[in-house]
């Protein structure tokens, strides 16, 4: 999930400059960071957080929004 939603940010350059500032991802370290863990659950994340960029990203795909909240709340019982 999170590689779908960095190449979501990568079609909305906007989007992902605001990722990268509000975590302080350089251009050099996300791509060292891209397909891990760490980088996975900021995304999904962000995205949980965001949600024009949340539908976007379902209808981009053809999952709904439920599907992704439900991967959200796994990585996050907390809530």
């Amino acid at each position: 999930m999170g590689e779908l939603c960095l190449h979501q940010l990568a079609e909305n350059p906007a989007q992902l400059a605001e990722f990268m500032t509000m975590t302080g991802y350089s251009p050099d370290a996300l791509r060292k960071a891209a397909g891990g863990d760490g980088l996975d659950r900021g995304l999904i994340d962000y995205f949980a957080a965001n949600e024009a960029l949340l539908l976007a990203l379902c209808a981009n795909n053809s999952f709904r929004p439920d599907d992704f909240m439900r991967v959200w709340a796994r990585l996050n019982p907390a809530g």
